[in-house]
């Protein structure tokens, strides 16, 4: 049966569907041979689908992970500059696992990382508003006002933030914490978020992803979600 490309890639586990569309467009796909296009469909069990020259082998069984990404960790699956990568510690799966979303190098919490690609792209599709939930050390003490103009929602450079939930964790004589939720995917938002109303983060963790907290990962660690868990975030 003919499915789309990205699809065919995306399950394989190369991917999330989105960023099989990217390999696609940069010409890293072929079927058959010829380079593939988006909109293009074949059929994974008789045509040759190629990711860099590499067929596509047979499907290997879904797995989905919970993992807690450390400070000083790229999430990617390769990183140019040679830094830590996710995929570093996820060597003893023995499967290729790509992580779903994003989380910047000094930040630090949770991830699903999987070999799913419709799993990624139920995640991450906007129509469903995952909420994010962090724990920000933010520089001095930021006031009532400032929190509120974060419900609110700030202008950032590439437009108006959604209302965010906030409330303050603790403060100290030169700094102070702050739980904020958000449920956008805008590059390194929280950060700029604070940054906006004048209090730079200092550290930045992400401690939950819908209703799934930290628990008992420490920073490294991963725990396999159970069918249940799975089947919840397929239908956010």
């Amino acid at each position: 049966m003919k499915e789309r490309i990205q699809k065919i890639v995306a399950q394989a586990g190369i991917a999330s569907r989105r960023a099989a569309e990217e390999l696609i467009l940069a010409g890293r796909v072929t079927v058959n041979g010829q380079p593939a296009c988006l909109g293009m469909k074949a059929d994974p069990l008789r045509d040759h689908v190629k990711v860099d020259g590499k067929l596509l082998t047979r499907r290997e069984p879904k797995v989905y992970y919970l993992f807690y990404k450390p400070r000083g960790v790229v999430t990617s699956l390769v990183d140019p500059a040679g830094r830590p990568t996710v995929k570093d510690y996820f060597a003893g799966t023995h499967m290729r696992v790509f992580p779903v979303g994003r989380l910047d190098f000094d930040s630090e919490g949770l991830l699903f990382v999987t070999n799913d690609g419709d799993f990624a792209n139920a995640v991450l599709h906007p129509s469903h508003e995952m909420p994010k939930t962090y724990a920000a050390k933010v520089k001095g003490e930021i006031a009532d006002d400032d929190l509120a103009l974060l419900r609110e929602g700030v202008r950032l450079e590439d437009g108006m933030t959604a209302p965010a939930r906030t409330r303050r964790i603790r403060t100290t004589k030169s700094n102070c914490w702050i739980q904020i939720t958000i449920h956008e995917g805008k590059n390194r938002q929280v950060r700029r978020m604070f940054e906006k109303v004048g209090h730079p983060v200092l550290r930045l963790k992400r401690v939950a992803i819908g209703s799934f907290g930290v628990g008992a990962l420490k920073p490294g660690q991963y725990r396999e979600l159970t069918k249940e868990e799975v089947q919840t975030l397929f239908h956010v």
